[in-house]
């Protein structure tokens, strides 16, 4: 079947002016961009209008929260979420795609970091999380990587809450806990344009770390018993 039709990429925003038009450009053909504006204030909306993206406004703050409003706008048979900063290559999307029609159920991009494109930081951080997920699912995850790719009727049937940082593990611990079958793929991890948000700083990774750390202790995904 076509990818035509079948996949919206949410895509949040803020403050990615400088990287939209490479995002935008390398978007495989068929695949609809739904770009979800989280406040900028450097005019990333009306670049991302005049490069043909589906723009919309999500007036919260936080990563969780601009998912959420994307999923909601979308109508395709699946979505897929990507960071919007350069750091990943929208052209890697169709080989996610395969492996969920090949029988995943959702499909993350493990991320291959080219050199200095992943802080020391984050990186840490994201193994000892990633260890957790291993420990209290039993899936072979090694990243918690922001491109993923899913149904979306499935997705909108987990009951995914959080609206902040949490968002990209609460979606692995529910679908481990719904029985899905989570795979990964490695994908290159580029140098991003401009600083992160989040990772880009130490305080920025506690905060996420933290938000992702209340997942865990909320007790979603964990064995029964």
């Amino acid at each position: 079947m076509s990818a035509a039709g079948r996949v919206d990429v949410v895509l949040p925003v803020l403050d990615e002016v400088g990287a939209l038009p490479w995002v935008l450009g390398r978007m495989p053909d068929g695949y609809r961009a739904i770009v979800v504006d989280n406040g900028s204030t450097d005019g990333s909306p009306a670049v991302a209008e005049r490069l043909g993206a589906t723009v919309v406004q999500e007036a919260r703050r936080g990563f969780g929260a601009a998912c959420w409003r994307g999923l909601t706008e979308a109508t395709a048979d699946l979505v897929a979420f990507m960071d919007c900063d350069g750091s990943l290559d929208p052209a890697e999307l169709p080989r996610l795609v395969a492996a969920l029609d090949a029988g995943d159920d959702l499909v993350l991009g493990a991320r291959v970091a080219e050199r200095g494109a992943w802080p020391p930081h984050a990186r840490l951080a994201n193994r000892w999380l990633a260890h957790q997920v291993r420990r209290r699912t039993g899936t072979d995850l090694t990243d918690l990587g922001p491109m993923r790719v899913v149904g979306r009727q499935a997705l909108l049937a987990l009951g995914m809450e959080d609206r902040r940082s949490g968002w990209p593990l609460e979606m692995v611990l529910r679908a481990a806990a719904a029985g899905w079958q989570v795979g990964e793929l490695p994908v290159p991890y580029l140098r991003r344009e401009g600083r992160s948000k989040v990772t880009g700083t130490v305080r920025g990774t506690l905060r996420a770390v933290q938000d992702m750390q209340a997942q865990l202790r909320a007790g979603v995904g964990a064995p029964a018993g």
